[in-house]
């Protein structure tokens, strides 16, 4: 008998490699079912571990020390059995079920597929002998449409789906196999949509029967109504345009369960832009839904240890759904999202036939990052079109995305009568106030006993703080700090707002989106009008004075640059004439003038590009793709700040014990830097490194450079200090 997977040296108790293949063909095939590649992943699954039935690797099983190659025997044999066609699809997906799919490349590149399709793995010619049955080649087609534009890409997206279903069936039969803890817990059903479904709307109900007869209140029912009257339509692009304060959250829930229930499809996957809101909508959705049916999946969310008295069931459940996104409703980042969508790891890759037939919900879409913005809806597309999913996107403003998008791509507006909504929750009157050097400005913001102050770098946040420090109610908030520093900064900024306490908060603009507080001024530098808007959602937000102020300044002591000085001018050019600076068509105007004067940045890796060049005879590059697709700058550096005793201690283990968990609960805990800020930070010695199996852990040592306004390194070290050094 050949074996798959040995465990200790009683060979009963090891896996066949017949049964093993078997399994991972049902499980592959199961999932590929939802666009159409049943076959695929039949074949795939018969085909992946092909060189296991190698005298060499049963050696290696039984303990010999040998390195045995066991994949590039299944991409050869899927190349012969199924030609150049299927057979190389099926080619990129066996040979990186363990380290990634390869980029085609050269003979020369030992790692590439080109070099593995022309080596010879060693003899495996014994799987004839066990019966094995594959898929007649004749039946094999490739069961989706290539989008117009792009079908380099849809072929790339395809093969990312199969492995995905091919690795996902892979671990989990393992893991079935030797890890019956883990396999239990993965049985426990989840709640069905229609049971979520039914919960949201006894959340909404109690919600509308305490709330006040208002207008706002009056508005955030219709759009709800909406939503929920929308939700029969055919699967697709939807969007879904509420103004700030209008209930997108929930309502946009509400369309997701029941669309997914109607149309059949099987799971919500909610994105966020930013991990510093996403806490926050997590929270909202636990306490409707329940907390076991709420999958969070972000860097700084850590679920607890089994040692933990938290740690049930159900907890486990969901811990394990990280790896793959099996929970009917997920809450995850852009920056998770659309990453795995281009990478070619199996374990960023595990979740993506989970996609598929799903409704997607991007929160606050008009901060999809405008450098991948191509590649973004060309994956959004292929999700739609070829996957069975719908996509919403959630706004306050019109991104006019529409622009980007071919003409024949239809999306559909949810709300009701958007211009209406828009004048129905106007909170707020904008008012330019031109220009302001530091101390102008710190003495408007100090005749407010309660205001915020959004500026565009920290070394300018920094500044206005210092000058308003001493007066009561000074807060700060910036990347300088930690997360869970920010954490605490915001609770105390909640409480002050509802004690009618003074609160003057100084901020960057991590605090406009979706970060619930409430201020009846707002100061705003000149920036983009996106930005704007954000930011005037942090004014007047219930609605409790007839109108809140923006008071929109241009900053003479931090003059805008780079991509703030690009979007100012963009934003110059769409009020030329315009009364209104943050009405729906003044907006929707800045954000076409903004993709027209960015057309050449759209796609700043080059993936479209790149995804087209080798389509001819599919020889894609799927390892180049996933180095250069990086939604945040991969070249940042992370630094622990031992910000409180929890950090501490965390920091002590990591010194004798790192592992991915302590890792994870770390993260809570960074701030992060460009290269030249931490090697300065370095040769000072301010900065100490642990490492270990599972990475570097880089940890703040002295405290002094850690202040209420978070990182702040000494001066003198060549370091520049306007604040662009950190993310």
């Amino acid at each position: 008998m050949y074996y798959a997977h040995s465990s200790g040296t009683d060979k009963s108790t090891w896996q066949s490699l017949k049964e093993h293949l078997q399994a991972v063909s049902d499980a592959g095939v199961g999932y590929a079912a939802a666009f159409g590649a049943s076959q695929f992943a039949q074949a795939a699954g018969m085909l992946h571990d092909l060189g296991k039935y190698s005298q060499e690797f049963q050696k290696r099983l039984e303990g010999a020390p040998i390195r045995v190659d066991h994949s590039t025997a299944g991409a050869k044999e899927a190349l012969r059995l199924y030609g150049p066609g299927a057979g190389k699809v099926l080619a990129y997906a066996i040979s990186g079920h363990h380290r990634g799919i390869p980029d085609y490349g050269s003979v020369e590149d030992e790692r590439s597929l080109a070099s593995r399709l022309q080596s010879e793995p060693r003899d495996y010619s014994a799987y004839s002998e066990d019966g094995l049955s594959f898929p007649d080649r004749s039946t094999m087609r490739l069961p989706i449409s290539p989008l117009p534009g792009q079908p380099g890409f849809s072929a790339q997206f395809f093969i990312r789906m199969l492995y995905s279903s091919l690795v996902d069936a892979d671990f989990l039969d393992t893991e079935r196999a030797f890890d019956g803890d883990k396999a239990f817990a993965r049985s426990i059903c989840y709640p069905s949509l229609h049971e979520l479904e039914q919960r949201l709307m006894q959340h909404l109900d109690q919600l509308s029967a305490s709330a006040p007869d208002t207008p706002v209140n009056r508005g955030r029912a219709a759009i709800l109504k909406a939503c929920i009257d929308s939700a029969a339509q055919s699967p697709g692009f939807f969007s879904l345009t509420v103004p700030t304060g209008g209930g997108k959250t929930l309502s946009s829930l509400a369309f997701a369960l029941r669309h997914a229930a109607i149309r059949g499809l099987c799971r919500v996957i909610y994105v966020i832009p930013f991990t510093s809101i996403i806490e926050q909508n997590a929270q909202v959705f636990r306490k409707a839904l329940g907390p076991e049916s709420v999958l969070e999946h972000h860097s700084n969310f850590e679920y607890p240890g089994e040692d933990s008295d938290d740690w049930t069931d159900e907890v486990a459940r969901l811990y394990l759904a990280t790896e793959n996104w099996d929970a009917p409703l997920v809450v995850t980042t852009s920056v998770q999202f659309f990453e795995s969508l281009f990478a070619n790891r199996s374990s960023r890759c595990r979740k993506l036939h989970n996609m598929a037939k799903s409704v997607i919900i991007l929160d606050e879409a008009q901060m999809l990052p405008t450098h991948h913005l191509q590649p973004c809806l060309g994956a959004l597309r292929e999700l739609t079109a070829n996957y069975g999913s719908t996509v919403v996107l959630c706004t306050a403003t019109q991104p006019a995305l529409e622009g980007l998008l071919p003409q024949d791509t239809a999306i559909r507006e949810i709300a009701p009568d958007p211009p209406r909504l828009y004048e129905d929750f106007r909170r707020v009157d904008v008012i330019r106030l031109g220009p302001l050097d530091n101390a102008a400005l710190a003495e408007r913001i100090l005749e407010h006993p309660q205001t915020l102050c959004i500026v565009n770098t920290r070394g300018h946040a920094r500044e206005l703080y210092e000058l308003i420090s001493s007066e009561p109610g000074a807060f700060h908030l910036s990347a300088c700090m930690c997360p869970r520093h920010r954490s605490a900064q915001l609770d105390s900024i909640r409480q002050s707002l509802r004690d009618g306490a003074p609160c003057r908060v100084v901020s960057t603009q991590l605090i406009e989106a979706g970060v619930d507080v409430d201020f009846p001024t707002v100061f705003r530098a000149y920036t983009g009008l996106d930005s704007a808007a954000q930011a005037a959602g942090r004014c007047n937000r219930e609605g409790k004075l007839h109108r809140g102020q923006l008071l929109m300044f241009e900053p003479v002591d931090h003059p805008p640059r780079g991509w703030f000085q690009r979007t100012a001018a963009v934003a110059e050019i769409a009020l030329r004439g315009c009364n209104d600076p943050l009405g729906l068509g003044t907006v929707k105007h800045y954000f076409e003038e903004l993709y027209d004067v960015e057309r050449d940045q759209l796609d700043k890796c080059k993936v479209m590009r790149l995804s087209e060049a080798g389509r001819g005879k599919l020889d894609f590059q799927f390892e180049s793709i996933a180095r250069e697709f990086s939604v945040i700058d991969s070249a940042l550096m992370s630094i622990v700040i031992p910000w409180d005793e929890e950090a501490r201690q965390l920091i002590q283990t990591a010194k004798y014990a790192l592992s991915r968990r302590v890792l994870r609960r770390l993260q809570p805990y960074v701030v992060q830097v460009y290269p030249n800020v931490f090697f300065a930070l370095e040769r000072n010695g301010l900065v100490d490194s642990m490492g270990g199996e599972k990475g570097m852990v880089h940890v703040l040592v002295d405290s002094s450079c850690y202040t209420d306004m978070g990182l702040v390194p000494p001066e003198g070290m060549g370091i520049p200090t306007d604040g662009a050094w950190f993310v």
